[in-house]
């Protein structure tokens, strides 16, 4: 359930070459910061777009490596530590936030993310057609709930990546998506302190 097919970009789109060049400069080793300031002349929509696809699968994989151990009863809240509690809110099955068992509120938000990233109406694939007004508000809500991920990953489960040997792989994504997210202020500072 949790691992899903990646969004892929059309080869020989504006979006697969950002695409292309947003993995190229962080591949070779180059300065996170730098890496993702929107480049010169491009569309910042686009960009957005590129990174909001590229950290939900990222993320999404993250969380499917420890997920087996993200249960109901080793996590019946989905929380990072005991100040921060995140309830779900989809404005559909649940119109008030309600808390609800980590394992469940992943799933929730993965299947929420992954509906907003294949809307066409949203995340437009084809050259030309706009992206809608309200386009960097849905990002930023994607990102914050993205960010939640990374909250619990790494209170409740950090001990099992360290196991894994993968913590300088999510360490790096930590810090390509916060620089990312405070570069363009797209996660209001505030949602950012649990980490």
């Amino acid at each position: 359930k949790t691992f899903r097919p990646k969004r892929k970009f059309e080869p020989g789109t504006q979006r697969f070459e950002l695409h292309k060049q947003a993995q190229a400069s962080l591949n070779s080793g180059v300065d996170l910061k730098a890496a993702v300031q929107l480049p010169s002349g491009e569309d910042q929509n686009d960009w957005v777009a590129v990174h909001v696809v590229d950290f939900f699968n990222r993320i999404n994989l993250i969380y499917g490596t420890i997920c087996e151990f993200c249960t109901e009863r080793t996590c019946p809240v989905m929380s990072g530590g005991p100040k921060y509690e995140y309830r779900w809110q989809d404005d559909i099955k649940y119109k008030k936030p309600t808390a609800l068992p980590a394992p469940q509120y992943m799933n929730l938000l993965m299947d929420w993310i992954e509906v907003q990233i294949n809307n066409e109406d949203i995340f437009p694939t084809s050259v030309g057609v706009p992206f809608p007004k309200n386009f960097l508000q849905i990002c930023k809500k994607i990102l914050c709930r993205l960010f939640r991920v990374f909250v619990h990953v790494y209170i409740h489960h950090f001990d099992r990546i360290i196991l894994m040997g993968a913590e300088a792989h999510v360490n790096t994504c930590y810090k390509h998506f916060y620089y990312f997210v405070t570069e363009l202020n797209l996660i209001d500072r505030k949602e950012l302190e649990p980490l």
